[in-house]
């Protein structure tokens, strides 16, 4: 099975990783990017190394998924480490093992510490948890890789206490962009949902309260339905199994052809087929649908579970995201959650990774009222975010310029080269939290930049390899752009460092006075 370029790319950086000393490293790709694929490539070339290699994951579809596709794209048999089958005496080089037997005191000792060279963890946002930190304590000197869709930094941060370092991240605009993903429309249905009395439970809200919550506006929601969801195969995420079930008889009973599925569902294999080959056009589910599962032509994603943890929305999103002969879009069908708190997730955080951007996204979507593709509704969201910090950073410049500083602010850098991805910079692993080095305060300094904003070793790292990797395209430096745009120019970090130079230097020849033929508010220098 040939990889993608990016699958290629992944692998590669996570043996580049490892290779380097990392023995803890992470993948990050879109639910629908082939994940199992990448780690089934990686796991061959480990077998052809001599290495022992463990697949680790919490649900049986997720072993049967993964034994099934190293099967399929390298030809490579596996055993199997559940319940009552074990790999002890199997020849195969390869175990899919659920953590939940795994982890249990005699099975672990069962084991020789250095018998798995390698683990591969698949949903690892899962394995913060204690199985799975006492199946790796114990095969402690095993290199690892942890699989994950989610792109929630959020979530990096708590990773980042288990893997050492990010080895490669394919964003999701850039698989839509690249047509390995279907293109994402979001609409917010102005139904005002009221969560205000639903309590939390393991940092996200209760189900029971969630599903007590909803039950007064099923009725609702399936009439809001009906306007978007006729044509088309939607799969709706609820919060308990009896509201899944009620919702399914609701839509029933509003035209709509629907089916429910659960964990104790006899027929969920026969209800699953019958959805894919469009016997029912609504599956309705209480979350049991969020992973191992895959159904291309769904093109409509309703989510009734509101969550705050980002890698669940995006694992139900992803059910949607797949592409399919004849679906150029998926429909994201979002809610006016009315809660006290705001960390609830939105279409927006699928996409954004600044919290402003997402948060202006949502009340562009909220305030459009029809569907919006969310590429398009990101950009002028973060436009709008934009405009919004140059006005208060030419408020700051003006407080600068009577400091009289020789550096530029990091921030002032960063908005005049417009990089949003510096801008809204999160440290996520250990090494990145950690105050900057007296090297790189330096070494910053000598570039240009007042380091005495920047507060840890990840962002100065990042400035440190943007500054090079500008120095290497010929654009601006640090002090010709405190220099233009102290003068009043625009954007002064787009433009050649050769033509910013050219400028300072008729400046200079004019008695370092803006020349007379030059407007500074209109000079375009890129």
């Amino acid at each position: 099975m040939e990889l993608r370029p990016y699958q290629r790319e992944a692998k590669e950086a996570i043996f580049e990783s490892w290779g380097n000393g990392t023995k803890k490293t992470l993948l990050v790709l879109p639910t629908g990017c082939g994940k199992t694929i990448v780690f089934a490539k990686v796991t061959e070339e480990c077998v052809r190394n001599g290495d022992r290699v463990l697949i680790l994951a919490h649900r049986g579809e997720l072993l049967e998924q993964a034994a099934d596709k190293i099967a399929r794209s390298t030809g490579l048999g596996c055993a199997t480490e559940k319940a009552e089958a074990t790999c002890l005496g199997s020849w195969f080089r390869i175990v899919v093992g659920s953590v939940q037997t795994m982890m249990r005191e005699k099975r672990l000792m069962q084991f020789p510490e250095d018998y798995f060279d390698t683990i591969i963890i698949d949903e690892a946002h899962h394995c913060i948890s204690d199985s799975y930190q006492k199946v790796l304590q114990h095969f402690s000197e095993a290199k690892v890789l942890g699989v994950t869709a989610t792109p929630d930094r959020g979530d990096l941060r708590n990773l980042g206490s288990v893997f050492e370092n990010l080895a490669y991240e394919y964003a999701l605009p850039k698989a839509i962009k690249e047509g390995y993903l279907s293109p994402i429309k979001a609409v917010t249905i102005p139904l005002k949902v009221d969560l205000t009395g639903v309590g939390m439970q393991s940092g996200d809200f209760k189900a029971g309260d969630l599903g007590t919550a909803l039950d007064p506006y099923l009725h609702m929601i399936a009439e809001e339905m009906k306007g978007y969801c006729r044509d088309r195969k939607t799969v709706v995420f609820l919060p308990l199994v009896k509201t899944s079930q009620k919702f399914r008889d609701i839509l029933n009973e509003n035209g709509f052809c629907a089916a429910e599925v659960n964990g104790d569902s006899q027929d969920r294999a026969e209800i699953l087929k019958d959805f894919e080959e469009d016997r029912y056009n609504v599956l309705c589910n209480s979350m049991l649908l969020t992973e191992g599962w895959d159904c291309p032509s769904v093109d409509c994603v309703v989510v009734l579970r509101p969550t705050k943890v980002r890698s669940l929305y995006c694992q139900m999103v992803g059910r949607g995201t797949r592409l399919a002969p004849g679906k150029d879009h998926l429909l994201l069908l979002d809610f006016l959650w009315h809660t006290e708190r705001h960390e609830l997730c939105h279409p927006a955080h699928l996409i954004c990774e600044s919290e402003d951007v997402a948060r202006k996204m949502t009340e562009d979507l909220e305030e459009a009222g029809c569907p919006i593709d969310i590429e398009e509704a990101e950009q002028y969201a973060a436009e709008d975010v934009v405009a919004q910090r140059e006005e208060a950073l030419a408020k700051q410049l003006a407080e600068m310029k009577r400091r009289k500083k020789k550096l530029v602010d990091p921030l002032q850098f960063e908005m005049s080269i417009q990089a949003e991805d510096l801008a809204g910079y999160v440290p996520a692993f250990g090494w990145e939290m950690a105050p900057p080095s007296d090297k790189q305060k330096s070494t910053l300094e000598k570039l240009g930049i007042l380091p005495d904003q920047i507060d840890n070793a990840g962002k100065a790292s990042k400035l440190l390899d943007r500054l090079d990797k500008r120095r290497q395209e010929g654009l601006t430096t640090p002090k010709q752009i405190r220099f233009l745009e102290g003068k009043g120019f625009q954007h002064v970090g787009t433009w050649q460092f050769e033509t910013a130079k050219n400028l300072i230097d008729r400046i200079a020849g004019n008695g370092w006075c803006v020349p007379p033929d030059i407007n500074p508010q209109e000079y375009i220098g890129a």
